[in-house]
C-alpha cells in the first residue's frame, strides 16, 4: 500500500508543480483585463472558509450549474458523474437514490439500507435512502466532500458526504420565478421569495412542481393499462419550504425550518430480455418508449414526506454554540413489474420471461428525529476548535407484498418489518496554525451505534414466519490533516482519516434475514489546490489510497428476489482526482474534473450466487450444496467506475445596457464498471455518456432570462441497472428532453 500511496502522491505532486509554475511566475503576458476565477467559500468543515483552505478534496456546484441540470425535470440522479468520483443511481424510481464516492457504496434497494455517503441538508443529516431524494430547488450550494468525514459528520460517512445549503432569509426583499416547459408534456415550475418582516424577523418561502406527462406504452394491453395509450414515465413531485429567521439580538439568532413533498409517479421500468447472451449492448428488444408488463400496475409509485428543523446559535464572543434539532416524517407505497416482460408469452417473443415476479410496498412509514448541540471558536485565531454532541434515531415500518404478477390486487405474500435504530456520539476538532504557512487539523469522535429489528410473514408460508434481531457497536473515528501554503497561488494538502459504517440488517425478505458487521475505512490522500494565470484558472488534485476492513456489500438476487448482506474480508480502492476552471478569453470559460478510480475486493473465500437468466459468467464456479457461487476476490466494487470526467463550457456576449447572450454545454462520461457483484459480460458497462446544452439571453439590470435547452442531447440510453435472477433484463437513464424556459430574478 505505501509504495502505491508514495507512487501516487508523486504523480500529484509533479503536476501541481508544472500547472503552479506560470502562477508562482506571475506571468507578465496576461492582460490586465483578463476575467478572474471567483473564490468559492464552502462550509466543509462546519465554518465557512475558502474552498483552497480545506485540506481534502471538495467540490462544489452552484446555482446555475444546479439550474442548467434540472431543465427538463431531471432529479438528484443528474449529478453522477458531474464531480470527479461521485457516482449515482437508483432502481427505485426518484424517491430512493443510492450515491458511490470513490467506489464506495451500496447496492441494496431496500428503505432499511444503510449508505456509506451521508447527505446533509441544511445541517441536518439525511441517513435513511427514503429521505435521500428529497427535491432539490433554491439551493444556494451543493458540495460533495470526498473520503472519511466522521469526525465532524459521523457515523456511515466513510466514503464522503453530500452537502447540501439551501438560500435563507436575508434583510432585502428579494426573490425570483422560474418555469419551464418542454417535451413529453414536462413542466418545471420553481419560486422564491425572502419577505423581511421586521428588524429582527424575515422569511423566506419557495416551492417546487415537477411534472410530466405519461410518454411510455404498456404494449402488453393488460387490464389496467390504456388500450393503445401512453400508460408510464409520468411524474408529479411538488415540495415546499418555510425558512423564518429571528435575530432578536446581535448575539442569538435562530431559523425555523418547514419542508413537505408530495410525489406521485412511474417507478424504475425494467425492460425483459434487452441483452443478448454474450453482449453488453442493449439488443433490438429495446424499444425506449415501449414496454410489455402483465403486473405492477404500470409501476406506480407514491411518497409524502414532511420536516421540522429548529437552529439556535449564541454568539458568546470568543465561541458560539449552535444547537440544531430535526425532525422527518414519511410514507408510502408502490409497485413494479420486475421482471420486465411477461411470462405467458409465446416461446420465442421478445418479451418473453421464465416467470412472473412483482412486488412492492404496500406502505412504509418513517420518523427520524437529530439533536446536535457545538460549541465553536470564533475568528481566525491561530488555535481554532469545536466541540459537540449529537443524536439521532430512526424508526421505520415497511410491510411489503409480493403478487402473482398478472396484475391480481391480492398479495401472495406481505412482510412486516419494524426497524429502530439510535447513536449518539461526542467529537471534537482543532486546527493550529504552526507558522503562516502551514496549519494542521486533528478530530476525533466516538460513536455508539444501536439497531433493533422485527419481522413477520403475515400472509403467505410459512404464515408464522418472523425474525427478530439486534446489532450494535461502538467505534471512534478520527482524521489528521495538514494544509502548507507554498504562496498565494498554491496551496498543498495530506490527510490520514478513518471512518466507518455501523452494523446492518437486512430482512425484506423473510425468512431470508441477514446482518453485517460494521466496516471501518482507513484512508490516506495527498494533494494541491492552487490558483493559475494571475487568477484566470483553477486547479486542485489529489492522489488518495483507502483499505476498508470486514466491507460491507449486499448481493442481491442470483436465483430471487432478495438482498443478503455479506461482509468482505478486505476491500481497496485508490485513485487520482482532478477538477478545474480557466477563463479562455473571449468570453469563454471553461470547468472540468476527471478520476481515475481502481476498487477490489479481496477475499478469497467470498462466494456470490449468480446469475440464473443466461448471462456468461467470467468468474471462477464453486457448487455449494447443488448451487452455483462465484468467487469474487480481486472484482472491482459494484457501480464503482473506473474513470469518470465531466466538462462544462460557457460562452457570453456582452450586447450593452446590461444584456447578454450565453451558450452552455456540459457532458459527462463513465466507464469500465460492473453493475453486480460478480463478473458477467451482459452486467459490465463499458462506456456511458451524457451530453447538454442551453443557450439564451438575459437582462442582468432586470434579473430576466429566457433560454432553450437539450438535455441527453445524443438520446443515449445508459444502462444504470440490471436485473439477474429471471432474465437479462435492464433499466436505463432519462430520455432526450428539450424545451423553453423563463425566469426573473429581483
Amino acid at each position: 500500500m505505501s509504495n502505491r500511496l508514495t507512487a501516487l502522491a508523486v504523480s500529484v505532486s509533479s503536476l501541481a508543480l508544472a500547472f503552479a509554475a506560470p502562477a508562482m511566475a506571475q506571468s507578465a503576458d496576461a492582460p490586465s483585463n483578463a476575467a478572474n476565477i471567483d473564490d468559492i467559500v464552502v462550509t466543509a468543515q462546519r465554518r465557512s472558509e475558502n474552498i483552497r483552505e480545506v485540506p481534502f478534496a471538495v467540490t462544489a456546484m452552484n446555482q446555475e450549474t444546479l439550474t442548467t441540470i434540472a431543465a427538463g425535470g431531471a432529479d438528484i440522479l443528474s449529478l453522477s458523474g458531474r464531480v470527479p468520483s461521485l457516482q449515482i443511481e437508483s432502481s427505485n424510481g426518484r424517491y430512493a437514490p443510492r450515491f458511490y464516492i470513490r467506489g464506495l457504496g451500496n447496492v441494496d434497494f431496500d428503505f432499511t439500507a444503510s449508505q456509506p455517503v451521508s447527505v446533509v441538508l441544511d445541517d441536518v443529516v439525511l441517513e435513511s435512502v427514503y429521505l435521500k431524494g428529497f427535491p432539490m430547488f433554491d439551493v444556494q450550494q451543493l458540495e460533495v466532500l470526498r473520503g472519511p468525514q466522521g469526525t465532524l459528520f459521523g457515523r456511515n460517512t466513510p466514503a464522503g458526504v453530500v452537502k447540501i445549503d439551501t438560500v435563507k432569509p436575508s434583510d432585502d426583499l428579494t426573490g425570483y420565478g422560474s418555469l419551464t416547459y418542454g417535451n413529453l408534456g414536462s413542466t418545471r415550475a420553481e419560486a422564491g421569495v425572502t419577505l423581511p418582516l421586521s428588524d429582527t424577523l424575515s422569511m423566506r418561502l419557495s416551492g417546487l412542481w415537477n411534472h410530466r406527462d405519461d410518454w411510455v406504452n404498456n404494449a402488453y394491453d393488460a387490464p389496467f393499462a390504456k388500450k393503445d395509450g401512453k400508460d408510464l414515465g409520468n411524474f408529479d413531485d411538488i415540495a415546499g419550504r418555510v425558512h423564518v429567521a429571528w435575530t432578536p439580538t446581535e448575539r442569538l439568532s435562530a431559523l425555523l425550518t418547514l419542508q413537505a413533498r408530495d410525489y406521485d409517479g412511474t417507478g424504475t421500468m425494467n425492460r425483459a430480455n434487452a441483452f443478448t447472451k454474450g453482449s453488453n449492448k442493449l439488443n433490438d428488444n429495446f424499444d425506449r418508449k415501449t414496454v410489455w408488463y402483465d403486473g405492477g400496475r404500470n409501476n406506480f409509485q407514491r411518497q409524502k414526506t414532511t420536516s421540522e428543523t429548529l437552529q439556535v446559535n449564541y454568539d458568546f464572543g470568543p465561541a458560539t454554540l449552535t444547537g440544531v434539532i430535526g425532525a422527518y416524517q414519511g410514507s408510502s407505497a408502490g409497485d413494479g413489474d420486475i421482471d420486465g416482460g411477461v411470462a405467458s408469452a409465446p416461446a420465442g417473443s421478445p418479451y418473453k420471461t421464465p416467470f412472473n415476479v412483482e412486488s412492492g410496498t404496500l406502505s412504509s412509514d418513517l420518523q427520524q428525529n437529530t439533536y446536535e448541540l457545538r460549541l465553536a471558536s470564533n475568528g481566525d485565531n491561530r488555535l481554532g476548535w469545536q466541540v459537540g454532541a449529537f443524536y439521532w434515531q430512526e424508526r421505520i415500518n415497511l410491510v411489503s407484498g409480493t403478487f402473482n404478477g398478472v396484475g391480481g390486487l391480492i398479495p401472495t405474500k406481505v412482510t412486516d418489518i419494524t426497524q429502530k435504530s439510535d447513536s449518539w456520539s461526542v467529537f471534537g476538532q482543532a486546527n493550529y496554525r504552526v507558522t503562516d504557512a502551514l496549519k494542521v487539523t486533528a478530530g476525533v469522535r466516538y460513536t455508539e451505534d444501536n439497531r433493533d429489528y422485527l419481522g413477520r410473514i403475515t400472509i403467505g408460508t410459512p404464515v408464522n414466519g418472523q425474525g427478530a434481531i439486534s446489532v450494535g457497536d461502538e467505534q471512534v473515528s478520527w482524521d489528521v490533516s495538514a494544509l502548507y501554503e507554498v504562496n498565494d497561488a498554491l496551496n498543498l494538502f495530506a490527510r490520514v482519516a478513518k471512518g466507518y459504517r455501523g452494523p446492518s440488517i437486512q430482512g425484506r425478505n423473510l425468512p431470508v434475514l441477514t446482518t453485517a458487521d460494521s466496516e471501518t475505512v482507513m484512508s490516506y490522500e495527498a494533494g494541491f489546490k492552487s490558483r493559475l494565470w494571475d487568477g484566470r484558472a483553477r486547479l486542485n488534485g489529489t492522489a488518495y489510497i483507502y483499505e476498508v476492513d470486514d466491507m460491507q456489500f449486499t448481493a442481491i438476487g442470483g436465483a430471487d428476489n432478495s438482498n443478503r448482506l455479506i461482509n468482505a474480508e478486505k476491500g481497496e480502492g485508490y485513485g487520482l482526482e482532478f477538477d478545474g476552471d480557466v477563463y479562455l478569453g473571449a468570453g469563454f470559460s471553461l470547468s472540468a474534473g476527471a478520476a481515475w478510480n481502481h476498487t477490489e475486493i479481496k477475499d478469497k473465500n467470498l462466494l456470490v450466487a449468480i446469475c440464473t437468466g443466461g448471462c456468461t459468467v467470467t468468474d471462477p464456479i464453486v457448487n455449494v450444496a447443488g448451487q452455483n457461487r462465484a468467487k469474487i476476490d480481486g472484482n472491482p466494487f459494484p457501480q464503482a467506475p473506473e474513470y469518470t470526467a465531466n466538462l462544462t463550457l460557457n460562452y457570453v456576449r456582452a450586447l450593452g445596457n446590461d444584456t447578454e447572450l450565453f451558450a452552455s454545454t456540459d457532458w459527462v462520461m463513465q466507464k469500465d464498471f460492473n453493475l453486480f457483484l460478480y463478473n458477467a459480460v451482459e452486467f459490465k458497462v463499458d462506456t456511458s455518456f451524457e451530453g447538454g446544452l442551453r443557450a439564451g439571453w438575459r437582462d442582468l439590470n432586470r434579473g430576466l432570462e429566457a433560454a432553450v435547452y437539450v438535455r441527453n442531447i445524443t438520446d443515449e440510453a445508459n444502462v444504470i441497472g440490471a436485473i439477474d435472477f429471471n432474465n437479462l433484463t435492464a433499466f436505463v437513464n432519462e430520455p432526450r428532453t428539450y424545451g423553453v424556459q423563463v425566469s426573473k430574478r429581483f
